[in-house]
């Protein structure tokens, strides 16, 4: 008898997440033969668990599957929820108990660390049980911070908006001759991979950003001064990019320093941003115009500057998920291998999921120049094959056509 599918996305969405949500219902509808329905989970496994999925292979049509692909955020809609750690939890039997009566065979869920932390809790429960369903992870992150894989889908186009913002903003800032410094606050709390990718921005050496900052270096204040002083002798504009995690030598989050938190009417301490921090401070230090920008959400909802590359792969993976659960995988992640090649190619590759979740990667030291202040030639290499090429979407009024569903029910907007 035919089994089902089922897919849910979960945790902070992405240009391309869709793109992966339509490798897995494309790859699902070519295998009739062996796969009954496509179902996907509303809000991910919560709202799962609330009985909330829709039948995504009857209620998309060819036209909206590929609109869905160039969609950014999570179509399915998303959640932060964590299975519990003990096995043995009355949860588990009570989601398979669902699988079981939707006849579901293969599960198939989207996501970044704690997503896989998922997979592997429920692949572990059926292996306990003797149950033949099937639990793959599909990789996402802007973060790119999942070990086990050369990159992540989303954070090459999130990496792409990041250098192009910061090259307008670069542009932006350089039309004036007085002293002026702009900081750029870029996300990563605890991985510098996106921020790294503001050297991107750069035409040549020397170029602004002048100063890049990540979260695995330990950030000094004064060292900081010092450092914008010194640009500043150099040239009259100086772009900074900074992590929203940077830290000090004990491990204190900038954006928790006393002498820039503001407090409520409650009196309770409301914590700024790292570039806030610092923007008051070098105004306070020399008294030069100084801007903070942060980029905020737009680095991982911006499907107008997705890659093609980051496109396709993201839609690569959701299909190389389905063809490794037919051949009987399950408890795994499709990873990225770089295939060592002149040119850029990647192989789709099955790895333990055990060995991924609950592990982060940072951003490798050897790659972190200058003290802390910038990021060598070897991430260029590497960052650039990721943010090729364009994708041709549909348009209407001069702005793209996007999917959402309201009520499980497709809509265009």
């Amino acid at each position: 008898m035919k089994k089902n599918i089922i897919v849910g996305q979960s945790g902070g969405p992405t240009a391309v997440i869709n793109a992966s949500l339509y490798g897995v219902i494309a790859e699902g509808k070519r295998h009739g033969d062996e796969i009954g329905c496509v179902y996907g989970m509303l809000n991910g496994i919560e709202g799962f668990m609330q009985d909330r999925y829709m039948n995504l292979s009857q209620e998309l049509t060819d036209e909206e599957l590929e609109i869905l692909k160039l969609t950014p955020a999570a179509y399915l809609g998303s959640c932060r929820y964590k299975l519990p750690e003990d096995l043995s939890s009355g949860f588990y039997p009570m989601i398979f108990q669902k699988l079981k009566q939707m006849n579901i065979g293969y599960f198939f869920y989207i996501g970044g660390n704690d997503s896989m932390d998922t997979v592997s809790k429920l692949s572990r429960y059926g292996a306990s049980t003797g149950s033949d369903i099937r639990f793959i992870g599909i990789p996402k992150t802007v973060d790119n911070d999942l070990v086990g894989t050369d990159h992540t889908p989303g954070y090459a186009s999130a990496a792409r908006y990041v250098a192009a913002s910061v090259r307008e903003i670069v542009l932006d800032a350089s039309v004036y001759q007085q002293k002026a410094v702009t900081i750029v606050e870029i996300m990563g709390r605890h991985a510098g991979w996106l921020t790294a990718a503001a050297a991107l921005a750069r035409k040549e050496a020397g170029d602004n950003p002048l100063l890049i900052y990540l979260p695995e270096y330990d950030f000094d204040l004064e060292q900081f001064a010092q450092d914008v002083k010194a640009a500043l002798d150099r040239q009259p504009s100086v772009v900074v990019c900074v992590s929203e995690g940077i830290s000090d030598r004990d491990g204190k989050f900038i954006c928790e320093y006393d002498n820039a938190a503001q407090t409520d009417s409650f009196g309770h301490k409301m914590l700024t941003g790292s570039g806030k921090v610092l923007e008051a401070f070098i105004r306070n230090r020399y008294g030069v115009k100084v801007r903070s920008v942060e980029l905020n959400v737009s680095q991982r909802c911006s499907g107008m500057l997705a890659s093609a590359a980051d496109v396709s792969e993201a839609a690569r993976a959701g299909e190389a998920g389905v063809k490794a659960a037919l051949r009987g995988e399950t408890g795994k992640m499709i990873a990225f291998l770089r295939k060592d090649s002149p040119v850029y190619e990647l192989e789709y590759v099955p790895q333990d999921v055990n060995a991924i979740c609950n592990k982060e990667k940072k951003f490798p030291a050897e790659w972190i120049t200058d003290h802390g202040r910038d990021v060598s030639g070897e991430f260029l290499a590497y960052a650039l094959p990721l943010i090729q090429g364009e994708v041709e979407r549909k348009m209407e009024n001069g702005l793209p056509v996007y999917l959402y569903q309201r009520d499980g029910r497709p809509v265009r907007g």
